[in-house]
């Protein structure tokens, strides 16, 4: 049957020979798996729980899921012809749910890294260089997005109480604490910059014109500072809203807290932080436990 379905696929399909060569591979894989279990087992006595076990097996292996449903599909693909030629009377596999692709999980800068880059010997004392330490400190301390800084007014930051209003998605605003060292750092640029700076607008972070700072400015003003410690290829700002929601969870914040101060709607695009978390855990675990 593995030869004719191939056949198949070739002349009537015009397969490249290559992705041919793959069906076979895994038809042949399939096919060993469950005489290794049966050897009276056939194409037409297998059943889902089969199958199912087939991907237990290879998930033991290690396989990940991008190829375990690759082997399926191949599998549907060939009870599809078969039960269309009349080779079996049923399809086990047509009901089969291959595994979930794991989402990656997001990127951050470690603590300490962070720790590091705001040391002041890591920064100079002219406008541009206050101006980026302020930015990025901005972004790690508060965890708002690259819009949402761009669109910061000086009337949006509330020195008396510690908090600055943040316009997100949608128009929807929402007011976040920051502590005494971003407080510190904002008054020092804000000095520098009535200073230095003939600003044309009520915007909080602006150009070497004085207009209100292009959001494309922000990556590489970012991608430059977090160069300083680290070396990982992703240097965003949306990296440092990770870092953000990282180090909340790690400190014990609870994940509805993290939630609103991110302006998450829904709490599950903020579990995924719960996942970088742990982990941190299992690898603290295993270089630490004796019997890790």
């Amino acid at each position: 049957m593995i030869d004719k379905f191939l056949e198949y696929l070739q002349l009537e399909r015009n397969y490249s020979p290559k992705t041919v060569l793959s069906y076979g591979k895994d038809l042949n894989a399939f096919e060993s798996y469950f005489k290794n279990l049966n050897d009276e087992l056939t194409w037409e006595s297998v059943d889902s729980d089969v199958i199912r076990d087939w991907m237990e097996s290879m998930m033991d292996k290690g396989n990940n899921a991008t190829s375990i449903n690759r082997r399926l599909s191949a599998l549907r693909s060939f009870y599809r012809f078969a039960l269309t030629r009349h080779f079996v009377d049923h399809n086990p596999a047509h009901y089969i749910q291959g595994p979930k692709k794991e989402k990656p999980l997001p990127k951050f800068i470690k603590e300490a890294d962070m720790d590091r880059l705001m040391e002041p010997e890591m920064w100079g004392n002219s406008f541009v260089d206050i101006r980026a330490r302020t930015i990025i400190l901005t972004l790690y301390t508060t965890g708002i997005r690259e819009a949402e800084l761009v669109g910061l007014d000086d009337q949006s930051i509330d020195f008396v109480n510690s908090q600055m209003k943040v316009t997100g998605k949608r128009n929807k605003q929402r007011v976040i604490p920051f502590g005494k060292e971003l407080a510190e750092e904002l008054r020092r640029y804000i000095a520098i910059r009535d200073e230095q700076i003939p600003r044309q607008t009520t915007a909080l972070f602006v150009s070497n014109k004085g207009l209100r700072i292009p959001p494309k400015n922000i990556d590489p003003i970012v991608r430059k500072g977090l160069g300083k410690v680290t070396t990982q290829k992703k240097r965003s700002p949306h990296v440092l809203r990770h870092s953000f929601a990282t180090a909340m969870l790690n400190h014990d914040a609870g994940i509805e807290s993290v939630q609103k101060l991110l302006g998450h709607d829904s709490l599950t695009s903020t579990e995924i932080y719960t996942h970088t978390t742990f982990e941190q855990l299992k690898r603290v675990y295993k270089n630490t436990h004796p019997r890790g």
